[in-house]
């Protein structure tokens, strides 16, 4: 067995145990397995499919797509991550909304960085309302409400957590101290205690009635007569003053939350018109990140996409192909550092050879009488190297042929001035006529 075989058989076996973590919920423990998976296999679609879909389902979406898009890129046929991706790109208002709240969640972390944990709080609600699977928003709140000495409320984001990733290891540790300072344990203990703390009757035990004594009739009504009236006295001096009493502490006690939960509402009221303005700002850049992000031709999933497809041409050694496709790439749109050093290589070898590939195709094309796509070329191959004199010399004998005398000057200008000794700066002059 050579290593690659041996390699994609352990690569199946993590992605195997991944599955099954998954299944029971332990999202966190299948997480590890499918990355060990991916690094020993990157080819392995499936496992990196179920890993997508482990970040959608705790909350990370734009993980979950980057994930999608390399496997599709990988194996274009047959492959899962294809449907996820049409499903979410059918619903452009999801992405929106995902965005929203993402930027909600890092506007809480820096209301938490700069001690400002209430509208930390605030904003956290907010995102778990609408997002309820979102674990690191649930964590960061439950760490919150620790800080805040909070424990129970801790323990209801954490019980969520756990509910989705049941083997979470940092939520697993938050809930062991919210429960060590709530003290449930005890409290049930007392209370069962309490239960059984009584003796039990036993068998030799007897209950003496009362004494019993005949009365007569009319006894009997006077003895009424006197419990009434005394029972009237009783409410009248003792029950109904402390009544009173306690009704108007009653009052005075709710009265007084009303009046602190108004002014507690107005404050809040005040934070949240002081925010109007910074919220409205992050929404507009929120929708145009979206926007960059869904944009066909320049948003960040197709430039993902235009990578990929470069380093698949230049594994098929079509150098050509990958400098075509190399001059349509944005590379700032790709925000990944460990992708980043991949452009970096890729730049550099363009930077080297590219040019002269674009060049060559424009020559091609305006020996072929297509000026327009020569232009195309031309303008690519500057693109990537600006300092190539003869490029500026052909496109300005271009526009010099279709009759745009302005525009071919101001080209033969710049390859006399700026490359005074180079051979493109000779012609130049003699298309100028000096």
């Amino acid at each position: 067995m050579d290593y690659t075989d041996r390699c994609r058989r352990i690569s199946n076996a993590f992605y195997n145990v991944g599955l099954e973590k998954a299944r029971i919920r332990d999202l966190t423990g299948a997480a590890q397995c499918l990355k060990k998976s991916l690094h020993l296999d990157k080819y392995n679609t499936d496992a990196r499919n179920l890993l997508g879909l482990i970040y959608y389902e705790t909350g990370e979406t734009a993980e979950a797509l980057v994930q999608w898009v390399i496997s599709s890129n990988l194996q274009p046929q047959g492959n899962r991550a294809i449907h996820y991706l049409t499903e979410i790109q059918g619903h452009p208002g999801l992405l929106e909304e995902e965005g929203v709240h993402i930027r909600k969640y890092n506007q809480a972390v820096q209301y938490a960085q700069t001690d400002n944990p209430d509208l930390a709080i605030l904003q956290l609600l907010r995102v778990v309302e609408h997002k309820p699977n979102y674990i690191k928003a649930h964590m960061l709140l439950a760490l919150l409400y620790i800080g805040r000495e909070d424990y129970t409320k801790a323990g209801k984001s954490l019980y969520k957590v756990l509910q989705i990733d049941k083997n979470n290891p940092r939520a697993s540790w938050y809930m062991s101290i919210a429960k060590s300072h709530t003290s449930r344990g005890e409290v049930e203990k007392r209370k069962l205690l309490t239960a059984f703390s009584h003796r039990q009757m036993e068998d030799d035990d007897v209950i003496l009635p009362p004494t019993y004594k005949e009365t007569t009739g009319w006894l009997t009504i006077i003895h009424i007569a006197v419990g009434l009236f005394m029972g009237a006295a009783v409410i009248f001096f003792l029950v109904m003053p402390a009544r009173e009493k306690q009704l108007g502490e009653t009052h005075n006690q709710e009265l007084n939350q009303v009046l602190e939960q108004v002014s507690q509402r107005n404050m809040e009221i005040d934070r949240l018109e002081a925010d109007k303005e910074a919220l409205q700002t992050e929404r507009d850049e929120a929708a145009a990140q979206l926007q960059t992000m869904l944009n066909e031709n320049g948003g960040v999933l197709s430039q993902y996409q235009q990578l990929i497809a470069i380093l698949q041409a230049y594994r098929a050694d079509d150098f050509q192909t990958a400098v075509e496709l190399y001059a349509d790439l944005d590379a700032s749109a790709i925000a990944d550092e460990g992708t980043q050093v991949i452009v970096a290589d890729i730049q550099r070898d363009m930077a080297a050879n590219g040019y002269q590939v674009l060049e060559e195709l424009g020559n091609r094309a305006r020996d072929a009488g297509n000026p327009d796509l020569a232009l195309e070329f031309y303008q690519k191959s500057l693109n990537i190297n600006q300092e190539n004199p003869q490029v500026l010399y052909d496109i300005a004998m271009i526009y010099q042929a279709r009759g745009d005398e302005e525009q071919a000057n101001q080209l033969f200008g710049q390859v006399i001035v700026n490359y005074p000794d180079s051979e493109a700066a000779g012609l130049a002059r003699e298309a100028r006529g000096y």
